[in-house]
């Protein structure tokens, strides 16, 4: 089956913005424990539409490298995995805040 040359070119798009996504979720969690359904939903609110499969292995991949830990968390019969930033990976989000403030300036300066 052929892919559509809109849904290839939406997805090399989405390579692009993985670092966007990763300080995304950064930043949430650096204001407070959330979960992985929540952040499919508000990463959805911006435009970004990320499946389980594709969202739990960052998660996963934040947590490995120290810049999130998880804890379980029970909500009546469901238990929930809550992330939340640890001390590195609010280290990480004010360092990249920085550099994404400069980013930024020259990507929306005019001509």
């Amino acid at each position: 089956m052929q892919k559509s040359p809109r849904s290839s070119g939406a997805r090399k798009n989405q390579d692009l913005y993985g670092g966007l996504i990763r300080l995304h979720i950064l930043h949430h969690a650096a204001k407070a424990p959330v979960f992985g359904l929540w952040f499919i939903e508000e990463l959805g609110r911006h435009g970004y539409k990320l499946s389980p499969g594709t969202l739990y292995p960052l998660l996963h991949s934040l947590e490995r490298k120290g810049y999130l830990r998880s804890i379980s968390e029970r909500s009546g019969k469901t238990l929930r995995r809550m992330y939340q930033a640890t001390p590195q990976g609010r280290r990480a989000l004010l360092s990249a805040r920085q550099k994404v403030s400069e980013l930024f300036g020259e990507l929306l300066e005019e001509e």
